[in-house]
């Protein structure tokens, strides 16, 4: 019987010997295993962010040419709207006008979205009984930071066609999906 004690008391003894955790060691060629694998994907999220800040801006180009339409539709007289809080307009604020005919969300109306600035400029002005009308317009979408936020700018007009600057400018010559 003593032996058995004996027995057991040294399996509890070696037992207790045993590490119940990991080396100092152990520790840091985890941690420097995580931080390669960190470094590696850095990139490659800063690039996501900016495919999807461009995808962003695409459909907002798509969504204010569309609004420019709306309110050519609603408003004739005035033709295309030369802003875009023309197109937006706070709902709780009455009716739509032409000066803000809530067609637009706020976030567009604002000028800035997903990292790129968004501007409206009219062309064509044709002055009927005292109005002026606009027969046309260009929608920029440029980067806020080229390179950072994005690295094309977009443009579209009343065509409808959106094309790019591969500069991230808003000198547009190249149709996008080529």
């Amino acid at each position: 019987m003593n032996r058995k004690k004996s027995h057991c008391h040294t399996r509890r003894a070696n037992r207790s010997m045993q590490s119940n955790g990991f080396t100092l060691m152990e520790l840091l060629i985890v941690i420097a295993i995580i931080l390669i694998l960190m470094l590696m994907a850095i990139p490659t999220i800063g690039s996501l962010k900016k495919k999807a800040n461009e995808t962003s801006a695409i459909n907002s180009v798509q969504v204010i040419s569309k609004a420019e339409l709306q309110y050519e539709s609603t408003y004739p007289i005035n033709g295309y709207a030369c802003t875009l809080p023309a197109l937006g307009g706070d709902p709780n604020a009455g009716a739509p006008s032409s000066a803000g005919a809530q067609i637009l969300q706020g976030d567009l109306t604002s000028g800035f979205k997903s990292g790129y600035i968004f501007t409206i400029t009219c062309k064509d002005k044709v002055t009927v009984n005292s109005t002026d009308r606009y027969n046309s317009y260009a929608v920029t979408a440029i980067p806020q930071t080229v390179g950072k936020t994005g690295d094309r700018g977009f443009c579209s007009d009343q065509v409808g066609t959106i094309k790019f600057d591969p500069a991230g400018g808003s000198n547009c010559t190249q149709t996008l999906g080529q």
